[in-house]
């Protein structure tokens, strides 16, 4: 059964994204080629740039008053760089 929610973070080991689920728009999305996430990263695609992007997705999150989201890890398992995002977010104040 379907459960309707406000917002939710895909995870595509890409740009992440905090979408409103029921009107289909993007609320926050972030990547490690952001700007001024790629001139605190020696090279993306690890643990510690899903980290870093974790945490500031949280952070614009909650600039924007989107505090609880239900995240979707989008098949992947919830280890390494997934769970590195899910635990960075967390940690900086988003709750799912």
């Amino acid at each position: 059964m379907p459960v309707s929610v406000t917002s939710w973070d895909a995870v595509f080991k890409a740009p992440n994204s905090v979408i409103d689920d029921s009107e289909g728009h993007t609320l926050a999305s972030i990547s490690s080629l952001t700007p001024d996430i790629r001139a605190e990263l020696s090279h993306g695609g690890n643990v510690s740039a899903a980290t870093l992007v974790g945490r500031k997705l949280a952070e614009v999150c909650i600039q924007r008053n989107i505090e609880k989201v239900a995240f979707d890890r989008g098949g992947f398992l919830y280890h390494g760089r997934v769970q590195a995002l899910a635990d960075a977010a967390r940690e900086a104040g988003l709750k799912f």
